[in-house]
């Protein structure tokens, strides 16, 4: 049987919704994919479930209390001390927002906050409450901390809405956890390049021609590959977010200063990922001063930016060279599949990362397709960090299939 988690110990931490009956079949879940799993239960979460149910499935008590009379030591140092992951699901928004504040009064928020191996939290709400600013920069934060988010899903609710906030099914989260278990440190040693965000071209000192890109796809890909093991390097355009941790940021804000801080740097990476939204034109003459509104009309005149991804396919291509591998992606309101299989042969890059404008911009989620030079593969809508990871994984298979790595 597959079981990618065997010898994994799993602290399943169950806040209090009506999903809490579906953290039970993960529990099943987790134990048929070979993991050991300690249970904790919010005070919340037993209002829909219980501990005997839980303990049933995995063979061991399941914890509800910090001041446990049965437990001589600290409880919840010695659950996470022995946890190589955590899972909480259901997350609701009040277990979000003690996440991210740090709140720590119960046993499953000091767990938590002693937890040592990878934190997974799947979270499931209603939809006013999961796109509600404050549980939006909860989650942004603890994403920033590399707390890994699985959902939620869009479908029926308990309500009988339908909307986004459904927990994800038991069988998904578990093998979500237990691919990115499996992945561990499989890009430890290389080094990773990649652009984020849009450039802003200048029209006069306080306007510019700019585009809708948020930047997250280009982070997440950091943030997955820093986690991942490699040494990453960001190149950002202007960006709303805060950097991933442990990566190097070098901050440019036109194409021009793009290009400048890439292509010198490129040949020293064992990949480059062009995930910017470059801009294709800047005005050919910015104005030194404000432009005044007068005339009713006003021409702009524009003129190329450079082909960053194409400079980098023509020096390799140069210079005999397989290194790096080069990712560059397509956003396009129409006929995708062919724009993208002509960009990857005139660019002449190994990947080609293609989607919607609809699909990926601005939002936490995409739906791509990547086109190779023998074959297509689409991908459904996933969080950012989920199609991060397909692409890293699509790196590195292409590094150990063309280049003995």
């Amino acid at each position: 049987m597959d079981a990618p988690l065997r010898g994994r110990e799993a602290l399943l931490i169950v806040g209090g919704g009506i999903a809490a009956y579906k953290s039970a079949i993960l529990a099943r879940e987790l134990l048929r994919l070979g993991a050991s799993v300690e249970t904790v239960l919010t005070p919340a979460a037993q209002r829909f479930v219980t501990g005997v149910t839980f303990a049933g499935i995995t063979g061991r008590p399941a914890r509800t209390e910090l001041w446990d009379p049965s437990y001589p030591g600290e409880l919840h140092i010695e659950l996470t001390r022995k946890a190589d992951l955590v899972v909480v699901a259901p997350a609701t928004a009040d277990l979000l927002a003690r996440m991210a504040h740090g709140l720590g009064d119960d046993l499953a928020t000091t767990c938590l906050l002693a937890a040592k191996g990878e934190v997974f939290v799947v979270p499931a709400m209603h939809p006013r409450m999961w796109e509600h600013a404050a549980t939006q920069a909860n989650v942004a934060t603890l994403r920033a901390r590399g707390v890994r988010v699985i959902g939620p899903d869009t479908g029926p609710l308990a309500s009988g809405e339908v909307g986004i906030g459904r927990m994800s099914e038991p069988d998904v989260i578990a093998r979500a956890v237990a691919d990115q278990v499996a992945r561990g440190a499989d890009l430890a040693g290389l080094r990773v390049l990649i652009s984020a965000g849009g450039t802003h071209e200048a029209i006069d000192p306080v306007r510019y021609i700019g585009n809708r890109s948020s930047g997250r796809m280009g982070f997440a890909l950091a943030e997955r590959a820093q986690t991942r093991g490699a040494t990453v390097t960001v190149v950002a355009g202007p960006v709303n977010l805060p950097p991933p941790p442990g990566v190097h940021l070098v901050r440019v804000r036109s194409a021009l200063e793009m290009r400048d801080a890439i292509v010198p740097r490129a040949a020293a990476h064992d990949v480059v990922v062009m995930a910017a939204a470059v801009a294709d034109y800047r005005p050919a003459e910015p104005a030194v001063e404000k432009i005044k509104k007068s005339a009713e009309e006003l021409t702009i005149r524009l003129v190329k930016n450079p082909d960053i991804l194409a400079e980098l396919g023509a020096a390799r291509a140069a210079s005999g060279a397989s290194l790096p591998v080069l990712v560059g992606f397509a956003v396009e309101t129409n006929d995708l599949i062919a724009y993208a299989r002509a960009k990857l042969s005139r660019k002449g890059c190994d990947l080609v990362v293609a989607n919607l404008a609809e699909d990926g911009f601005e939002g936490a989620d995409n739906r791509v397709t990547f086109v190779r030079a023998d074959a297509e593969e689409a991908l459904p809508r996933m969080d950012k960090r989920a199609v991060a990871d397909r692409i890293l994984d699509a790196v590195r298979d292409l590094r150990a299939s063309r280049h003995g790595a």
